[in-house]
């Protein structure tokens, strides 16, 4: 084995991690699904500072009353070997961390953090966005929780309701109005009509809806729930999300959401990508990209079932931060 990487391997095995976040999901998925890639134990700390500490953030200080020292503070000492962040009230907080545990903490940050490559000492971002420096790693698509080895193990034992569906089996990813998007009547509409019209020409769906989701659209989507022939989840129990996307021939997503654009992507089945009202340059340039290589299409339009090498950032990622919190932990010693 390469000295370098058995180096990098080991130097993780004993870590302690924190995922600091203000609890948006979006955000905390991605910096959970990084910790699960190395393998280790994690502790998820939630930050909620007050006004007008938060009116200033990412820039300014994290709110005096989360001082490390003070009684319940969310970034109570002792401190992690290893803090992974995202979403922009965490920047201060990570920041004070590396701080005040004297550099010793190896901080990482999720997606651009708005104030330069000083943010942490690993940042990734998507190819989408413009931060670069020799600390900013960049990737085609976003970090997730969905391994290589958990989907092949849900395709190896679908739900027994996923199981009994006749094929083409199309998950259908749902997410609902966000800073850049909004589920107008109109795109209830046309997203309505077009998985009517996948319907009809055989598909048979298996559809789970989001926090996010708008009343309007979940109404449209009801006449699904309770079919022979196809899938809603309700929101009770366990998200089958992975269970959807594993068994799937192909997918319908949202193009409100690049987490769920991510997490498709790990499957290598062509996605189907309905565009709401609104839209952001960024995300638009994203999706640009992936329909150039074959793994987005338009929707509606004719379902393509052709199959690509899964595309997932997450091991890469991992990887990174193994080498260099390796070199980090030599250096601090």
């Amino acid at each position: 084995m390469n000295k370098k990487y058995h180096e990098s391997e080991t130097a993780v095995d004993d870590a302690r991690i924190w995922i600091v976040s203000d609890g948006k999901a979006g955000d905390e998925t991605q910096c959970i699904g990084v910790a699960d890639a190395l393998g280790r134990p994690l502790e998820i700390r939630r930050v909620a500072p007050r006004a007008p500490w938060s009116w200033l953030m990412p820039w300014g200080g994290i709110d005096p009353r989360d001082a490390p020292d003070n009684p319940g503070s969310p970034i109570a000492p002792p401190f992690p070997d290893i803090a992974i962040a995202s979403g922009r009230r965490a920047v201060a907080y990570l920041a004070r961390i590396k701080r005040d545990s004297g550099g010793r903490t190896f901080t990482v940050f999720l997606k651009d953090p708005r104030v330069g490559t000083r943010a942490a000492d690993l940042i990734w971002v998507a190819e989408h966005d413009k931060l670069r420096g020799d600390n900013v790693l960049v990737t085609a698509s976003g970090p997730h929780r969905f391994t290589e080895e958990r989907i092949q193990a849900a395709r190896a034992a679908p739900l027994p309701d996923i199981a009994a569906l006749a094929r083409p089996r199309v998950a259908v990813l749902v997410g609902g109005d966000s800073r850049t998007h909004r589920f107008l009547d109109l795109d209830v509409s046309r997203f309505a009509d077009g998985l009517a019209r996948i319907a009809s020409e055989g598909a048979h769906l298996m559809i789970t809806p989001s926090r996010r989701t708008p009343e309007a659209l979940l109404a449209a989507l009801a006449p699904y729930a309770g079919s022979a022939d196809h899938l809603l989840w309700d929101g009770t129990g366990e998200n089958p999300l992975l269970q959807y996307l594993a068994n799937a021939d192909a997918i319908v997503a949202t193009a409100d959401s690049a987490n769920m654009i991510g997490e498709a992507l790990a499957t290598g089945r062509p996605i189907h990508v309905f565009h709401p009202s609104g839209g952001h340059r960024k995300f638009n340039a994203f999706l640009e990209a992936l329909t150039r290589i074959g793994a987005v299409h338009p929707f509606p339009g004719p379902l393509k079932t052709t199959t690509y090498e899964p595309i997932d950032s997450t091991p890469r990622i991992a990887q990174a931060i193994k080498w260099r919190f390796a070199a980090h932990r030599a250096g601090t010693r």
